[in-house]
Order: C-alpha cells, then structure tokens, then sequence
C-alpha cells in the first residue's frame, strides 16, 4: 500500500505539505550480503518497512502524525564483511556527519524529535546521539533495533543474528518475491573459541568470513511469512506506543 502520508519515499511536497508532522523516523540499514537468499538492502528494506507501518499504526491509535524519512543504506561493517563483493563500509565519522545533516536539516524545519529504526547490528548510534543533544540541545533523538524490540524466542523456532529465520520469516512477510529459500545456505557459524569472548567479558568484533562460510548467522530453513507477519505486527504496535510517549509526553516523570 502506497502511504503518501507518512512514507517520504513514496511522497510529494504536495501531500507532505498538507499536515503539521510531530516526528520524523529514520530507518537506517546497511549495504551488505545477507546469505544466499536476501538481497543486499535487507536491512534497509526491513527497517523502513516496519517503520511505516509503525507511522500509520501512531496515527490511527492516537492521532501523533510522522513521516518516515528514506533510509540510508550506509552501515558499518565488522571485518572480512568489507572485502565481500559490493559489502559498503560506512566510517563513524561518515555516519555521524550524515545524521548531523538530517537533524540539522529537520530541526531548521521545526520538527524536535526523531526516532532512528535500526535494521543493522553494527550500527551503534549511542555517542553520536550524545553529541548532537550538545550541539542540538531542544532536539530528541530516540534510537531502536526493531529486531531486538520484541523477544525474537517468543516468535520463532531457531533465531539467530543475521539473515537467519527472523529475518528472512519478516521479508517474506513484507517482500516475498526477493526471497527465495531454495537458495539459502543453512547459516552455520563458529563462535569464538576464547571462553572470555563467548561470556562477554570483552567485545571484539567478529571476523566474518572465519565465522560464516554463507554470511548468516542462524539458519533460515523454518521461516515463514505468517512467522513474520506476527512479529512485525508486535513490533510495530510498540512503535506505535513509542511514538505516542515522545510525542505526548511525558518523558520524565516530575
């Protein structure tokens, strides 16, 4: 369904100008390969559409009006993913710069929130965020997994981290011509074999090709679209709440 009124990619200034909005969302994604079987944009994809529908669900449970930016497709990347063919690497800096333009850009239009809906793991948005309430101290910046807003056990027989069942139950909800699972490879991963590492007593990034032969993570061979359809509507349905509470308020109890 084509949503002129909350779907920037889809809009034009002439239905855009029509309303006041309360919020903006920003899905942002990555460029990168997602098993055998999901196209590169996945994360992009997946984010923004769960995000306008998250924008029409806000508007039909309490009348907060917002208007889900296009996404952007610059995700950074953990090493071995950049030398794979047409795998983008986006910098901090390279991403920082590129919110700092939006909000900059939102805020000179009025608008004083955004929520950001992530669809990639190896985006962390915390210390940009940090820095621009300092340059940009009356502007709310709210940032999301949309994978991680709901419990994924709670939906799904065998989930894993990256073009895994979740993923691929949810395109095939959303996309279903881009999925094609006959093509998929099963997912299997090693993980670190220091102990210090699996325990999370440190972090360090994966080396993806020593962990993954295929680029997933967890195996995709259970997904469903009805599987996807009930998560997305769950996680949808807290956006919309989410939504609700930054634009109503209040934030912070007195």
């Amino acid at each position: 369904m084509i949503r002129k009124d909350c779907d920037l990619m889809v809009s034009c200034y002439g239905a855009a100008r029509q309303s006041a909005y309360d919020i903006a969302i920003l899905p942002w994604g990555a460029t990168e390969p997602h098993n055998l079987h999901l196209p590169y944009l996945t994360d992009c994809i997946l984010s923004h559409a769960v995000a306008v529908d998250a924008a029409a669900r806000a508007f039909e449970r309490s009348g907060v009006r917002a208007m889900v930016l296009p996404w952007v497709a610059m995700g950074s990347q953990n090493p071995g993913q950049r030398d794979l063919p047409f795998c983008i690497h986006a910098r901090y800096e390279t991403q920082k710069a590129i919110l700092t333009d939006i909000v900059a850009s939102l805020r000179c239009q009025g608008l004083r929130r955004l929520v950001i809906v992530n669809g990639h793991g190896g985006n962390c948005f915390k210390n940009m965020i940090r820095d621009l309430a300092v340059d940009f101290p009356d502007f709310l910046i709210a940032s999301s997994e949309w994978f991680t807003v709901c419990r994924a056990a709670d939906f799904f027989d065998d989930p894993g981290d990256h073009a895994d069942e979740l993923e691929t139950s949810v395109m095939m909800h959303y996309r279903p011509e881009l999925v094609d699972l006959a093509e998929a490879g099963d997912g299997a991963w090693k993980p670190f074999a220091a102990s210090s590492l699996r325990a999370k007593t440190a972090w360090i990034p994966r080396d993806w090709q020593r962990v993954s032969t295929d680029t997933g993570i967890g195996n995709p061979a259970r997904a469903t679209a009805e599987k996807g359809a009930r998560f997305a509507a769950a996680v949808v349905e807290r956006y919309a709440v989410l939504l609700d509470e930054l634009v109503r308020g209040p934030i912070y109890e007195e």
